[in-house]
């Protein structure tokens, strides 16, 4: 990767961070009080995760990324503005991070030519963005205007930065094309993948160790999440996705059944975030002509996962062996998934060549 790309992405990956804090500070010192808390959440959650995908098909076909990934910078701050009508802001906020996330999330897989790594590097600092924007929420000592500020501020450079490149805002998308999608091994990859994300969004939002409120081991917690997704997209560079995939779902399963060892659960979280890139990749690889729907449609599994939380079910996981079979039916749905992808790319490649030769 160009030197140049590597500064895009981690500038993506700062606002990232900046866009996930900014909307967890604003849900939890906006809206706390509110008696449209509930509805707003659900509201929000709806217009991050679930919009993603129409929002990214239209950003595939737009081809204007950092335009995408700037009005969402601009519509988060916005939603400050209307904080006092909690419903509205909600709505605006989720459009706005699930618009930065798609514009910056496609010029990252564009720069990235195939690997993982730039992949995991942009989605990682997000969950640091939640965890701290919840806690200074909270707190409420941090003013508002600050925040609004900054996220003006990264819009700005954003687009100030592409426009520098001398190509204008015109991004670099591939003709919008769902190839042979409907393929059966594409639509059970597919399948596959979006179930991996589905447990994964569930099994984060249910996890609590009797221990994470000690010390800091709930700075751990956050931090192993993060550098675990980071660690993951690189891994899988150097050993190949499925390989990282066993490595690192087989010994978080092993550690989940450690839950009351804190060095163990924060090891197993860790583990256990490393396939998020890898199965974000691996659903670019069957939809290469649609990043933007392909992004879109695991964070509509995000949301799928959240679901059940959100109405205050039972939990069905428990520490220890719940986590571990959680850990181990992620292993069987992503290696079936990534196998799938291999042979559907594989057959896409020699059909396109059997077409170039007879032409």
């Amino acid at each position: 990767m160009a030197g140049k790309d590597r500064s895009m992405v981690a500038g993506y990956a700062l606002t990232h961070f900046l866009v996930d804090f900014a909307c967890a500070f604003l849900i939890f010192r906006a809206f706390s009080g509110s008696e449209d808390l509930y509805i707003s959440f659900l509201i929000y959650n709806f217009c991050a995760f679930a919009l993603q995908m129409p929002l990214g098909l239209l950003a595939d076909k737009v081809n204007k990324n950092a335009l995408c990934a700037a009005l969402g910078c601009a519509l988060v701050a916005l939603s400050f503005g209307v904080a006092p009508i909690p419903i509205a802001a909600a709505a605006i906020a989720g459009v706005g991070n699930g618009l930065f996330h798609i514009g910056g999330g496609i010029d990252v897989l564009n720069a990235s030519h195939g690997k993982a790594g730039a992949l995991g590097v942009f989605v990682s600092p997000g969950a640091f963005g939640v965890f701290l924007g919840k806690l200074l929420g909270k707190q409420g000592g941090l003013p508002e205007a600050h925040v609004i500020l900054v996220l003006l501020a990264s819009a700005a450079s954003i687009l100030v930065i592409r426009f520098k490149n001398g190509r204008g805002f015109t991004s670099d998308n591939a003709p919008v094309t769902f190839g042979r999608a409907g393929a059966p091994a594409a639509l059970i990859s597919a399948a596959s993948l979006f179930l991996v994300v589905c447990l994964r969004s569930y099994a984060g939002m249910t996890l609590n160790f009797s221990w994470k409120g000690e010390g800091y081991w709930g700075w751990a917690l956050i931090i192993a999440v993060v550098f675990g997704k980071t660690a993951g997209g690189f891994l899988a560079d150097r050993l190949g996705a499925v390989a990282t995939s066993v490595l690192s779902l087989t010994l978080s399963a092993v550690l989940f059944m450690l839950p009351d060892i804190p060095a163990a659960g924060v090891a197993a979280l860790f583990l256990f975030n490393m396939t998020m890139p890898v199965t974000l990749w691996a659903m670019v690889q069957l939809l290469p002509g649609a990043k933007g729907f392909s992004f879109g449609l695991l964070t509509f599994g995000l949301f799928i996962g959240f679901i059940p939380v959100y109405l205050g079910c039972p939990p069905v996981l428990g520490l220890g062996a719940g986590y571990a079979i959680a850990a181990a039916g992620s292993l069987v749905l992503l290696t079936v998934g990534l196998r799938l992808v291999r042979s559907h790319k594989n057959s896409a490649e020699r059909l396109s060549a059997g077409g170039r030769g007879d032409s």
